[in-house]
């Protein structure tokens, strides 16, 4: 059991997480000495072509670490909340997981707080990370806030705010974001203890928000400004990826991008036709071209654009639709 002490309240700490975002904070609790009573995770799912049983990650970690873990398919189950309240939780911290119903968010003394990737109330909803860089903005953070009624729009405890360079992907701003989080659950671990916490109410302003994504929604519109295309393929890279249809001949393939270079430049030439070097693959686009530097095409593993060229075959007046 992890301790901290000299300390006004003693924490008991339920923990609520799936992916490996929520292990990173999971492990910075522990490291400083809080006591977690309890993680609550996804359930185990078969996953793969093989439908081999995948535990979450946080559950990976958990075991590890000797916790005791719970994994309710419904929050609101009797027998779950019965096993919940017997943790005898003071404190809940949750990371990338599901909506809490009222009973759940409602038990513990000191509340329950949630960590959400983005500087609310911008980015409210399922891929705050994702959606920040698609829309091209230059900075976002990290929030901790009280749960309330509705998703994401509790009172705010801390705030860091993060800048966004122009290259960066989703995948590395996901780690960067993870660190950074771990350090403002334990700031505000420590003011819940210290019972020094105060907290604002989210500005009641026009924001953006940060749905799920799906297939349909990662397709690269080649008719849109350049930067916009550019920004999506970062906001998309590496999961779950932009795609674009390849006309090649007779044959349509549908093709990942995970990486490109935006290059600006005056042309007369038509949007989505493909140009083809022995070591660049370009699109062209309305105000210049897309240069993509890492693809994947059905039935092949994800590669550098060199080593693409070598083994593919582009009909003559190939292009992306």
């Amino acid at each position: 059991m992890h301790t901290k002490k000299n300390n006004n309240r003693d924490l008991r700490i339920v923990f609520m997480g799936t992916p490996e975002f929520a292990v990173t904070i999971l492990k910075g609790i522990l490291e400083n000495n809080y006591t977690v009573v309890g993680v609550i995770t996804a359930p185990d799912k078969p996953s793969g072509r093989g439908r081999k049983i995948n535990q979450s990650a946080v559950k990976k970690f958990a075991l590890e670490k000797n916790l005791p873990i719970l994994q309710p398919k419904n929050l609101k189950d009797e027998i779950f909340q019965q096993e919940l309240k017997a943790l005898q939780a003071n404190v809940q911290v949750v990371v990338a997981f599901r909506m809490l119903p009222k009973t759940v968010w409602k038990m513990p003394k000191y509340g329950t707080f949630n960590l959400h990737a983005s500087l609310l109330p911008e980015y409210r909803g399922a891929a705050p990370i994702n959606w920040a860089i698609i829309n091209g903005e230059t900075k976002t953070g990290v929030t901790t806030f009280f749960i309330d009624e509705k998703i994401d729009t509790g009172e705010i405890i801390l705030q860091k705010e993060v800048p966004i360079s122009s290259n960066e992907s989703a995948g590395q701003l996901h780690d960067k974001l993870m660190y950074i989080g771990s350090d403002l659950v334990n700031q505000t671990l420590e003011q819940i203890q210290n019972n020094t916490i105060k907290t604002n109410p989210q500005p009641k302003r026009k924001h953006k928000n940060a749905p799920k994504i799906y297939t349909e929604t990662c397709k690269i519109n080649w008719k849109e400004p350049l930067k916009n295309i550019h920004d999506k393929i970062r906001g998309l890279s590496p999961y779950p990826v932009a795609w674009t249809s390849l006309q090649n001949g007779d044959t349509i393939l549908n093709m990942k991008i995970y990486q490109a270079k935006a290059i600006f430049e005056r042309h007369d030439l038509k949007i989505g036709t493909i140009l083809i070097s022995k070591k660049e693959l370009k699109v062209v686009v309305a105000d210049g071209f897309l240069s993509i530097k890492e693809i994947k095409i059905p039935g092949k593993r994800k590669m550098d654009v060199v080593s693409f060229l070598n083994g593919f075959h582009f009909e003559k007046n190939a292009s992306v639709i």
